[in-house]
């Protein structure tokens, strides 16, 4: 990881340092990174190291859900006119919104397992959905824990912050199951935004699908 993962560790490392505040000021820096658009995975990571897989979990959980609904919460009511004009003319995102308001909370669980849709501008973005935030939050939380836990145990393995930026690793079992389920999940909202445009397109036009014979 470079030069990045060295800037996640000197980070982390005046984290480790502030002792019993380290929990409450690794979440900090967490909810931070979520709202300023800066990729936390080597936060996440970092927590693996730093407070090992079931408390680096716990906190990066917290942290990453307070960071998300933050963003939302500021998508939705103190910056709804700039998200949208930054999301303007995007077909990806019209149809996401499209999707939203006829899926609701699963769209937003499918969106957290796939990896095709950026974490940081999806919280500001289903700020200006439809989707209501208590189903918001329920949908993120539970969409995000598998990456989580993930990413917390690899960042374990490394030991120490400093073994963050060591040379890869071979893909453990649990890793490619991650990616498999971050495909099927691509895949399966691709498939429902293509249906509900074509659904939608359909209205507009005013043309309906042919029954089949054995229904007429």
């Amino acid at each position: 990881m470079g030069l990045k993962a060295g800037w996640a560790a000197a980070l982390l490392d005046q984290v480790q340092g502030m002792g019993p505040w380290a929990p409450a000021i690794f979440m900090a820096v967490y909810v931070l990174a979520c709202v300023l658009f800066v990729p936390a995975s080597l936060l996440t990571l970092g927590a693996g190291a730093l407070f090992g897989v079931i408390r680096g979990a716990i906190y990066v959980s917290i942290a990453s859900v307070t960071g998300a609904t933050a963003a939302f919460l500021i998508g939705r009511h103190l910056a709804r006119d700039w998200v949208e004009r930054k999301l303007q003319g995007s077909p990806r995102f019209a149809a996401l919104r499209s999707a939203v308001g006829q899926g609701g909370w699963k769209i937003v669980i499918l969106t957290r397992l796939s990896p095709a849709f950026p974490f940081n501008l999806l919280n500001y973005a289903f700020g200006v959905t439809e989707v209501r935030l208590s189903e918001y939050v329920a949908a993120s939380w539970a969409g995000m824990l598998p990456g989580t836990v993930l990413y917390v145990y690899l960042g374990s393995l490394a030991g120490s912050l400093a073994g963050l930026g060591a040379e890869k690793h071979a893909k453990t079992p649990a890793e490619w199951l991650l990616y498999g389920i971050g495909l099927a999940a691509t895949i399966a909202v691709t498939l429902y935004v293509t249906r509900l445009a074509r659904t939608a397109l359909e209205r507009k036009t005013g043309t309906t699908p042919q029954p089949r014979r054995d229904e007429q």
